[in-house]
């Protein structure tokens, strides 16, 4: 193995993540938590907002995710890119395939996803897995990658099970990883962006909302989906008060007063 190749892909990768990391999660807090604070009170999840002692923790634990899931990017891209699916060039198996490996690439992400988080949330896993993440009981956009190693380690396993399962051109697997951490920032917003009633439409009912997610962050049981709620309604593990918050939130009228973000 050439390991001026392995450090130089790992730099890279590394300085990509951690840019996006602080690029996105940085512009959406500051855009929702500080410029629309009062403005999107309405669409709050809950209050008040966390203090900056959760922020520095979840963006603490973030940076120790990154380093994982550049080594783990890493490995895949270089080490064992030969044994992998991965392809070039763009349009090896055709144009309409290339596009369609986007939702297939999503489908096995929110399966994989869905499968393990339940598994963290058994009581003999939780406390050593997954108790990191939901030390954020009132998620912000810095929670999205505030793992636990183990469970950073879990997360990253994406990468290998689509390169070594589904045939995929690698700039078209970054742009999906691109995609799920917008996804995920949405999660961990603490806002609902979804317009009222969109869980009652054809398509919403099956989307993974931020309302979603936060009730899995307050309660810690149900709502274990990332992008779809086609797992948790097949194996009756979405909360029973799901529509009701999301109607709640979506009503247009604080929960209570909302509070600045305490210092």
């Amino acid at each position: 193995m050439n390991w001026e190749e392995f450090g130089d892909r790992w730099i890279f990768i590394a300085t990509q993540t951690t840019t996006r990391y602080f690029v996105i999660a940085g512009v959406v807090f500051f855009i929702f938590y500080i410029l629309l604070q009062k403005t999107m009170a309405a669409r709050r999840n809950q209050t008040p907002f966390p203090g900056w002692k959760h922020y520095r923790r979840d963006i603490g634990f973030s940076l120790i995710t990154i380093v994982i899931f550049a080594t783990m990017a890493t490995l895949v891209f270089i080490v064992f890119s030969d044994y992998s699916n991965l392809y070039w060039p763009w349009d090896k198996y055709g144009e309409v395939y290339y596009y369609l490996t986007f939702p297939a690439m999503l489908l096995i992400h929110d399966a994989y996803f869905y499968a393990t988080h339940r598994l963290m949330h058994h009581p003999k896993l939780f406390r050593y897995v997954h108790r990191v993440h939901h030390l954020s009981t009132n998620p912000s956009p810095w929670t999205a990658y505030a793992f636990h190693p183990l469970e950073a380690i879990l997360e990253a396993g994406i990468i290998p099970v689509i390169a070594f399962t589904l045939p995929v051109n690698p700039p078209a697997l970054g742009l999906f990883l691109l995609f799920q951490f917008f996804f995920n920032v949405y999660g961990h917003l603490g806002f609902e962006l979804f317009p009222a009633k969109f869980h009652k439409t054809w398509i919403g009912r099956w989307v993974s909302t931020g309302t979603a997610h936060n009730q899995h962050h307050q309660h810690f049981h149900g709502n274990y989906g990332l992008y779809t709620l086609i797992w948790d309604r097949l194996f009756g593990t979405l909360r029973k008060d799901y529509d009701q918050k999301y109607e709640q939130v979506t009503a247009g009228k604080p929960m209570q007063s909302s509070q600045k973000v305490k210092v």
